[in-house]
């Protein structure tokens, strides 16, 4: 089963995080390079976000991804393969499924990777400091900084900074990993 994070939650935690800062929706959407209209839309429970989009206004908005996607968790918590909040790039065959979001104290994110061949992922830089860990489960896949990606295989592990332009494309079909987003 594949289930898309509710739009509920979404809506709720960019309303949350919007006003926390004090900022208007035409702020926010100039901010993080979004029609406002898509923004209103996304606040209301009726848009269809897009990883991009969320991780626009995540950095708009200076607070890791997850805080815009995770509905509180509770104390023990199983996520089955192929379940949790899915959400899927509108440029590559790429698919982020959230698995942990940072606890109180603690600034990071952890994410299963679906990839397929075909348009790279391409991520514009993420909140100053950020780092990204990624380990490749299956397949291959070329990561890392736009200008200077690393083809990585099973059991390979990656590190890079987040803060800049970096790049993901499945060298494989049927492409997998785990990414740990670090946030300072």
């Amino acid at each position: 089963m594949n289930r898309t994070a509710p739009l509920e939650v979404i809506a709720a935690s960019l309303r949350r995080e919007r006003e926390r800062v004090g900022l208007s929706l035409s702020e926010l959407a100039k901010r993080a390079g979004i029609a406002k209209s898509t923004l209103s839309q996304l606040e209301s429970a009726s848009g269809n976000p897009s990883v991009e989009t969320l991780w626009a206004l995540g950095v708009a908005l200076d607070v890791p991804f997850s805080r815009l996607v995770d509905p509180p968790a509770a104390r023990v918590q199983v996520i089955r393969a192929g379940e949790g909040p899915a959400i899927y790039s509108e440029r590559a065959h790429y698919t982020a499924t959230l698995l942990a979001s940072c606890p109180p104290g603690a600034r990071r994110d952890l994410f299963h990777l679906a990839l397929e061949p075909g348009a790279a992922r391409e991520s514009d830089p993420h909140m100053a400091g950020t780092v990204e860990h990624l380990v490749v489960s299956s397949g291959r896949m070329l990561a890392g900084p736009t200008d200077n990606p690393v083809e990585i295989g099973v059991g390979d592990y990656l590190v890079y900074p987040g803060d800049i332009a970096h790049t993901c494309r499945a060298l494989e079909p049927g492409t997998t990993g785990i990414m740990l987003m670090e946030h300072v």
